[in-house]
C-alpha cells in the first residue's frame, strides 16, 4: 500500500451536535478512511465549519454514535465551540 493511501486510511473525522435543549453536546457521526472523506464532503456541502484536533477526534471517536461528551472533554470541545460561535458571528456581521 503506497504512503498515500495509507494516509488516507488513518483519517478521522468525528461530528458533534450541540443546542440549548442538549444537556451536553453528542456524537452525531464519526469514521476512517472513506467515510470520514464523506463525514467531511458532508459538512462542506452543507456549509459547516470543519476543525482539526487529531487528538480530540481520536478520543471522540471512541464513543458510541448518539453518546454525550464526557466530562472530561467538555473543556476541549467548550474551545471550539465558542471559536465556532465567534465564526458565526463574524460572517453574520454581529458583534
Amino acid at each position: 500500500m503506497g504512503e498515500r493511501a495509507m494516509a488516507k486510511e488513518r483519517q478521522l473525522a468525528v461530528a458533534l451536535e450541540y443546542n440549548a435543549d442538549l444537556p451536553a453536546p453528542r456524537v452525531t457521526a464519526s469514521g476512517r478512511g472513506e467515510i470520514a472523506k464523506r463525514i467531511i464532503d458532508l459538512a462542506e456541502e452543507h456549509g459547516v465549519p470543519l476543525v482539526q484536533d487529531p487528538a480530540l477526534a481520536k478520543a471522540l471517536s471512541r464513543l458510541p454514535l448518539g453518546s454525550e461528551i464526557p466530562e472530561e472533554l467538555y473543556g476541549a470541545v467548550a474551545t471550539i465551540l465558542a471559536y465556532l460561535y465567534r465564526l458565526d458571528r463574524e460572517v453574520s456581521g454581529a458583534s
